[in-house]
């Protein structure tokens, strides 16, 4: 029988004496635990698509119940697209021949706006879910993760495909074998990336939360209770006060997971960057580590976890699958990709193709001049944003103490959605007769920057600190170090926020070229606009025309301007 001496003999005759932070912490615990749960059950619900659409109000008392709601939406999103990151990045940054399918696949779904998943999928989720608001609600999730799992992933396929050569030698010399490695070395080092990514992905969740809790399908509504829907109704209403309570609503729930998970996962991932300047230590960290209980049952959980890892027999390092094996996975993952093949084509031929008949010449050649315009649009905002947010995010990522100040302000922002700006711009531009296709555009720029500005101080807190010592040491003039250092060191992050801020334009063209407030309606020129009114037109064709022509334009473009430079930045700026 093994010796479970896991305990000195002082840890087991003291027991834990609870003290008052136990108690406090148990609490907030408990309280979030309970609150999580009860917001899950209503997800439960009875639902019936012929049945009155579930009854928004703007009563403010509600928002609290409002704001929890599209918190757990957001976190469940959150889980799906981490546990989507860790293994379609990984998997993409590990394997040439699954990289060449998955990087096509994703800039495939990326070009697809949300509106286009929703009306794709919504009725899929409410025929798997029947009788139930589980349904509905699991479309808005589905429709979240798609505004968060795209930027994730490819920062970390990224990061993995930029490892240092330093750290792969160091894995070689210390024998780890690949999960040891994956926890140990490569996720520690694309933790500030993947940290700032997911305060990005956070936010372009709340950005389209206005659209996946108000959803349009066979002619009618779908308003699912949460701060989306509060807007979209306060919109309708063009309910001044109603906005301004949803903008307070929202900064108190970013403030609130800003301080509770991403400045606590901020500074634990400090611990391994060397380099990283000591920051203080969250007050949510400093009170767990004053307990008594809590900091026993951890020391349990660590001792447990170091028993078992001394008595587990040692995997070994370069572990590879015998010839016969690897030739049944491949067979495996081509049976499967075959599989799907089919199932794909088999729904293809089911599909009653007879409205789509009704499409004439003209549509096509409409859409596609809408596109050109939208793509015109789209460059000019993206131009503009990294011109100005690329040296304010590196000035940002070299001073650690004003990145922790500006987090949650720089989150806040990310956050806020463009149609709470429609008041202002319907007013601007009905007041001064501005035109409508100029002055809807930094609408789009609210939805491109923060990519860019993300990733640029992800990327400048990867710079060696050695480096900056050096050319400061030698008195190097400013822009020889923003042309041999900064902007080498910072390329390849770069080129994921801008690829990240273009489908995010995309996605934001659909709301900045069709302002709504009340009564008043600004309609730009261009193929969001397109969309937007199909949209709540209810015309399935037109609108599959529409997201069609953005899809095209987004694979063209990444395929023939951002994929040679990406790789060219993982060639020549690692």
């Amino acid at each position: 029988m093994p010796n479970l001496n896991w305990f000195t003999r002082k840890d087991l005759t003291l027991a834990p004496t609870p003290n008052c932070w136990d108690i406090i912490a148990l609490v907030i615990v408990l309280t979030l635990l309970i609150m999580l749960g009860w917001a899950a059950q209503q997800m439960l619900s009875p639902f019936q698509l012929s049945q009155p659409k579930t009854v928004i109000t703007l009563d403010p008392h509600i928002l609290p119940e409002y704001a929890l709601r599209s918190t757990l939406r957001m976190l469940i999103a959150l889980c799906f697209s981490l546990l989507f990151t860790f293994t379609i990045g990984t998997w993409a940054a590990k394997s040439r021949k699954a990289e060449k399918l998955i990087i096509p696949i994703i800039d495939l779904l990326q070009s697809i706006p949300v509106l286009g998943f929703l009306s794709l999928t919504v009725t899929g989720f409410i025929t798997l879910f029947p009788g139930k608001l589980l349904g509905p609600e699991c479309a808005a999730i589905f429709a979240i993760f798609t505004s968060q799992a795209w930027n994730m992933m490819l920062g970390f396929y990224q990061s993995l495909k930029t490892l240092p050569q330093s750290l792969s030698e160091a894995v070689q010399i210390m024998q780890l074998n690949a999960w040891q490695r994956f926890w140990r070395f490569e996720v520690p080092f694309a933790l500030p990336s993947l940290i700032w990514n997911t305060m990005l992905s956070l936010s372009a969740g709340w950005f389209f939360v206005v659209a996946s809790e108000a959803i349009s399908i066979s002619n009618q509504d779908i308003r699912l209770p949460g701060i989306g829907a509060y807007i979209a109704l306060a919109i309708e209403q063009a309910n001044q006060q109603a906005i301004i309570l949803a903008i307070l609503t929202m900064l108190a729930v970013i403030c609130l997971y800003d301080q509770c998970l991403m400045r606590p996962l901020t500074y634990w991932s400090n611990q391994f960057n060397t380099e990283a300047s000591s920051t203080k230590r969250p007050w949510i960290v400093l009170m767990f580590s004053r307990t008594h209980l809590l900091k026993s049952i951890a020391k349990i959980y660590a001792h447990f976890k170091d028993y078992t890892q001394k008595q587990a027999p040692p995997l070994k390092p370069g572990f590879k699958l015998n010839t016969q094996t690897q030739a049944y996975c491949y067979w495996l993952y081509y049976g499967l990709g075959l599989m799907l093949l089919g199932y794909w084509i088999k729904s293809l031929l089911q599909i009653d193709w007879t409205p789509f008949k009704i499409l004439q010449l003209h549509e096509f050649y409409e859409t596609f001049i809408l596109g050109l315009i939208t793509t015109a649009r789209i460059i000019v905002c993206t131009t503009l944003a990294a011109l100005i947010w690329i040296p304010i995010g590196v000035w940002i990522g070299l001073r650690a103490r004003w990145a922790t100040r500006l987090q949650p302000i720089i989150q806040f922002l990310a956050a806020f959605p463009a149609n709470l700006l429609f008041p202002v711009v319907v007013a601007l531009i009905v007041q001064h007769q501005l035109s409508v296709n100029i002055w809807t555009s930094p609408l789009i720029i609210l939805g491109t920057q923060w990519y860019i500005l993300f990733n640029v101080i992800a990327g400048t807190q990867t710079l060696k600190k050695s480096m900056h010592d050096v050319s400061t040491l030698f008195q190097l003039p400013q822009w020889i170090r923003w042309r041999r250092l900064i902007l080498p060191g910072i390329f390849p992050h770069l080129m994921t926020g801008i690829i990240s801020a273009v489908g995010g334009a995309w996605n934001a063209s659909i709301i900045a070229e069709y302002v709504e407030w009340g009564p008043h309606q600004l309609i730009a020129t261009g193929l969001g606009s397109y969309i937007a009114l199909q949209y709540r037109s209810g015309h399935f064709v037109q609108l599959t025309l529409g997201i069609t022509m953005m899809c095209l334009f987004v694979l063209i473009i990444n395929r023939v301007v951002w994929a040679p430079l990406y790789h060219w930045a993982q060639k020549r700026c690692q």
